[in-house]
């Protein structure tokens, strides 16, 4: 870690180390004409980090400092490392990979309460990590309750869910992503983020070119689709994205908002931000009443669009960024995730936002690719969670708080990186296998031979629709002779009994 990155760190943690560097140097006296030399300012700034206490660490809601420091004493200084990760993890709830790596340090020191405590936290909120065979934790290894965490860690890691691939899309060179639903005539529209090009797909999966990607009409690399069935309109996020086979330097950073017929695939509409570049929009979402709204991840910003002109609806430069947007079925609410921080709205009619309410100790809503609106609920594409999964969390009527939360679809075989997806009446159609990661942040393809059909998955929407949803406590630990061990599904309240006692190998 870089002395100039601690700089940063260490003033904004301490703020009376910061104001004393900043006191002018006390001037020498007769006494004292020889000063020993200065200390520098960043051996000064390392030192005021070695010396930070445990209350100034974990009183801190710096994220980004927080973050430097902890690296910075990684290796050097296992007390205030761990200050810092345990700090972190209460910033960060939904990082499953920042809880398992205060595990790991717990582990190595060979503290199996609070081991097996941090562990058992994340078999809650539904984490599946294969810890078993971990050389890490061999310290914490040899007890009931371990035995009982690797069960429940590997249950989490079940199949679960009742739907099943719907179509196949044809393997190429095509990076085949966005999604949306043409109810009138029950086809998949798919955008391409390569060629720019959208298609509509038949049941079987062939593609036909519906819209060509052209340089003078904005249609670039295609991140997100909404249909506005009632207007015959669909509307197009299109970047100038380095993947984008035809980029050229003039596309650098520029985005647009584009609207197009859905019956003929002519272009309606053309918007941008004052027609300059430095946007990225990556989603849209439509209300009932035609109104559109699109997001800016990479400046945590979010449009309207206001006549023929974008207008800024929010901007939150404290957001890690947007990676999702639906608007609520009675267009009061308006929602987006954040892909650290969880979920969080804006009252539409006041302007002001709001963080959607749920439990953290049960319930994990980061990792979110994309978000829609079904219901009176949210629907979630967790892609960066482990397992990755498909969530409905059902809303109270004023849309603030989690009533319920119900996985639809967890760690399906077919699942290796979730993409975007589409509501189709009460069905879900999403992208098992986006490839996005074969390609590097120049557009580069690593290697062709690695590309595969690109795989939609069709699920129900009401899939166990007057259920409970997840269970609301860990199950405790079992003790007796003849006790069972409950297996749970992903977070789900549907279980399975086995006869396997926690002291059997």
């Amino acid at each position: 870690m870089k002395l100039q990155a601690l700089a940063y760190a260490v003033l904004s943690l301490c703020a009376a180390a910061a104001a004393q560097a900043q006191q002018p140097a006390a001037k020498p006296t007769a006494a004292n004409k020889a000063p020993a030399a200065a200390e520098s300012p960043d051996a000064a700034r390392q030192r005021a980090a070695e010396n930070l206490s445990e209350q100034q660490i974990k009183s801190t809601s710096n994220r980004e400092a927080l973050t430097k420091l902890a690296q910075f004493y990684n290796g050097r200084d296992l007390p205030r490392f761990i200050w810092a990760m345990e700090r972190l993890v209460e910033l960060y709830p939904n990082s499953g990979a920042l809880r398992l790596q205060l595990a790991q340090v717990y582990a190595g020191q060979g503290d199996k309460s609070r081991t097996y405590d941090a562990l058992l936290k994340m078999q809650n909120l539904g984490f599946a990590y294969p810890v078993g065979n971990d050389p890490v934790f061999a310290k914490v290894h040899g007890t009931k309750v371990w035995d009982y965490v690797v069960a429940n860690l590997d249950a989490n890691a079940k199949p679960f869910g009742e739907g099943k691939v719907a179509m196949q899309l044809p393997k190429g060179d095509t990076l085949l992503e966005a999604l949306a639903w043409d109810a009138k005539r029950k086809q998949l529209l798919v955008g391409s983020a390569r060629d720019g090009a959208i298609y509509r797909a038949g049941s079987d999966g062939k593609l036909s070119e519906f819209i060509k990607p052209d340089v003078a009409n904005g249609l670039y690399s295609v991140l997100d689709l909404k249909v506005d069935a009632a207007n015959d309109v669909l509307w197009v996020a299109s970047y100038g994205a380095p993947v984008y086979k035809s980029y050229t330097a003039d596309m650098v950073d520029k985005s647009y908002l584009l609207k197009y017929s859905l019956s003929s695939g002519k272009q309606l509409g053309k918007y941008a931000i004052g027609d300059k570049a430095g946007h990225l929009f990556a989603y849209v979402s439509v209300a009932g009443d035609g109104r559109v709204y699109v997001a800016d991840p990479a400046r945590r910003e979010i449009y309207k669009l206001d006549g023929d002109k974008l207008a800024l609806v929010t901007s939150n430069p404290s957001l890690t960024g947007i990676s999702g947007l639906a608007v609520s079925g009675d267009g009061r609410n308006l929602y987006f995730a954040d892909p650290a921080l969880g979920l969080f709205g804006i009252d539409l009619s006041t302007g002001k936002p709001f963080g959607v309410n749920h439990s953290p100790e049960t319930l994990v809503v980061g990792g979110v690719s994309s978000l829609f609106w079904y219901d009176g609920c949210l629907i979630l594409v967790q892609d960066n969670m482990m397992p990755q999964r498909v969530m409905r969390l059902k809303l109270d009527k004023d849309g603030r708080n989690v009533t319920a939360a119900m996985p639809l679809e967890a760690a399906k075989p077919d699942f290796d990186l979730l993409g975007n997806g589409a509501v189709a009446g009460d069905d879900f159609y999403f992208v098992t296998n986006s490839q996005r990661d074969l390609y590097d942040s120049h557009g580069v393809l690593a290697d062709e031979k690695m590309l595969q059909p690109t795989k939609v998955y069709k699920t129900s929407l009401r899939f166990a629709w007057d259920m409970p949803g997840i269970s609301a406590g860990a199950k405790p630990i079992p003790t007796g002779p003849d006790s069972k061990m409950i297996y749970q599904a992903p977070g789900a309240d549907k279980k399975v009994e086995s006869d396997k006692k926690p002291t059997d190998k």
